[in-house]
Formats: C-alpha cells, structure tokens, sequence
C-alpha cells in the first residue's frame, strides 16, 4: 500500500495529456501508483480565474511506492514529454 512515509513522485506536471501518458506507462508495466490532482484556481478566494493562464489550473502529481520507484523510472524513460 502506498502511503505518505513509503511514496516517491515520479511526475508532476500542468500537462494532462502527459499525466495520462504516464499513468498508461504504469498500468503497462503493471506498477501501483496513486494520484493527485491541485486546483491551482481554487474558488475559495472568490476571486474566480478570470485572466489566468487556464493551462496552469491544475497540477497533477503521481506517487509509486518507494520499492518500485527505479522500476517506474525505466518504465518513464521512453515517455515523450510535451
């Protein structure tokens, strides 16, 4: 089970075409990852997001358990980045 003390980040990013490649590249070498997704915008403020830059309203950030960060690294390396 990945928790907080036994994680590793193997991406974070503003991309959710590269999130996407990256969690695809996991499931097919069969690595157990979690996930998390920030709202960079968040509506707390009352402010809205009117004249942000919408490409930035969300970090997603990936996790695989710190066993099998080296293995989810090779499974990463041929990941095209954008």
């Amino acid at each position: 089970m990945i928790m907080i003390w036994n994680q590793k980040e193997v991406y974070c990013g503003y991309s959710l075409q590269q999130f996407n490649k990256v969690m695809d590249a996991l499931d097919f070498s069969k690595i157990k990852y979690k996930y998390k997704i920030a709202n960079n915008f968040g509506s707390s403020s009352g402010r809205g997001s009117f004249g942000q830059n919408m490409k930035y309203a969300h970090m997603y950030y990936v996790y695989v358990h710190q066993k099998d960060y080296d293995q989810a690294c090779f499974a990463l390396k041929n990941v095209k980045h954008e």
